[in-house]
Parts: C-alpha cells; sequence; structure tokens
C-alpha cells in the first residue's frame, strides 16, 4: 500500500528569514493525521535567508539528520563541534541526555535549502554524538547509495534506530529499486525533481509511506531528481 503526502498539503511556516514546510506535525503546526512514521518523526524542508538561522536551542533524545541541497549551512553545538554542511554531506546529531546547538546560513548573499529530518532513537538517555560524512554524486547517480544505518556500514552516517537511509540521484528513465522485507515499511520523500513510485508519480516535497509492498521501484521522471529512502521497522 502506498499512502501519498503531496507537498501542497504539508503544514508551513514563515518567519521572514524562514521558509518552512512541515511533513508532519512540527511547532504550532498540528495535524493529528500526521504524527510521523513508524520511527520517522518529523521532515522539514527548510529555506533560510542569508546570514540568517536558528539561535542556540536544546533537543533532547531525538537523532536529528541535516540534508542540504543547496547552500551551506553551519552548525554549532555543546559538544564543541562547529562545521559547516554542503550538498553531498549528511549531518547526524545525537541529542541522547541533551545537547544546545544552533544552525545558520553560512553566505551572506545565497539561501541555503536543506531537509532537516527527527527519528525516534531506540533508547533515550544516550551520550550525545554528532557525525558528518561526505558522498559523492557518483555514489548516489542512477542507484540508492545508504547514507544512514543503525551498524554505519558501507560508510554510512550511524543512527540509533533500525533504519536505513538510502539517497539516489536519478535522471530520466533511470530506474533503481529496493526489497522491502517483513515487517518493514518504508518513507520516501522527493527533494528534487520528479520520480515514479511503482507507477505513481511524485514530484519535489511530495512523500510517500510504503507498507505490505514486497518491493519498491523508483524511476526518474526529471533530471536530476533527488530522493530520500527510509527503510524502518514497522
Amino acid at each position: 500500500m502506498i499512502t501519498l503526502r503531496p507537498a501542497q498539503e504539508r503544514g508551513s511556516a514563515y518567519f521572514g528569514w524562514l521558509n518552512s514546510r512541515h511533513t508532519f506535525s512540527f511547532g504550532e503546526y498540528y495535524d493529528p493525521n500526521h504524527m510521523g512514521f513508524a520511527d520517522l518523526r518529523v521532515i522539514n524542508e527548510d529555506k533560510v535567508a542569508p546570514g540568517q538561522g536558528f539561535v542556540t536551542h536544546g533537543h533532547r533524545d531525538m537523532e536529528i539528520v541535516s540534508y542540504v541541497l543547496e547552500g551551506a549551512l553551519e552548525h554549532k553545538d555543546s559538544l564543541g563541534t562547529g562545521s559547516v554542511i554542503r550538498p553531498g554531506e549528511v549531518q547526524r546529531i545525537s541529542a541522547g541526555t541533551g545537547i544546545m546547538h544552533s544552525e545558520y546560513n553560512a553566505s551572506k548573499t545565497e539561501p541555503v535549502h536543506f531537509l532537516q529530518i527527527w527519528i525516534l532513537p531506540e533508547q533515550k538517555g544516550i551520550q550525545p554524538g554528532y557525525e558528518q560524512k561526505t558522498f559523492a554524486d557518483a555514489e548516489k547517480r542512477g542507484k540508492l547509495r545508504l547514507v544512514g544505518s543503525r551498524d554505519g556500514r558501507d560508510g554510512s552516517i550511524t543512527i540509533h534506530q533500525d533504519v536505513n537511509l538510502y539517497a539516489a540521484l536519478l535522471n530520466e528513465e533511470d530506474e533503481v529499486s529496493h526489497p522491502l522485507a517483513s515487517k518493514r515499511v518504508a518513507w520516501l520523500q522527493v527533494a528534487r525533481g520528479a520520480v515514479q513510485l511503482n507507477g505513481q508519480t511524485l514530484t519535489a516535497g511530495d512523500g510517500a509511506a510504503i507498507s505490505n509492498e514486497s518491493d519498491i521501484t523508483l524511476r526518474g521522471a526529471a533530471k536530476d531528481a533527488e530522493v530520500l529512502l527510509f527503510d524502518m521497522a514497522a
């Protein structure tokens, strides 16, 4: 079964410096029918104006994944970590017992466009941690590249939950398949472009909950489509 979450039905927030779209309930946007999916709790598509950003704030007991599409996102946290995240890089913060951090557009002239993803951890109260890795376009072009997993295999970032996170870049007619094991579900998020999911067309910002399907087939429907696929325990 595939249940679409159209981009235009997402929640939204606009603060001048921030234009955000919420796939699931977040902040002042509350939708009891979209509180998350399996262990996936938040997918926010954020566009931040030059030189602006999220001031220092706290999190606990959450796996936070940042995936930059355009521009550069500067990160600082109470662990003493400071970095800039650019397209092709994936960052994971384990908030655990508590972490303070800030996120700013690293550019004074160009906006930054990124996805912020929250995943419920399998255990509360873990030691806070941070990880960031780069995945070249060639690793994702025409294929599903594992970028996050519970055990950090194949060079992926480690996520403290039973989830396999894949990224793919698909041109028109590119086709990839992914088997979905018993007692597993998946979420597809289209970051840019358009794809066909088991014959259904999704465009940028659309998401889809996938359950009781043995195979997932993705076919590029536009040049340079980019997708994230979450394979999770049901």
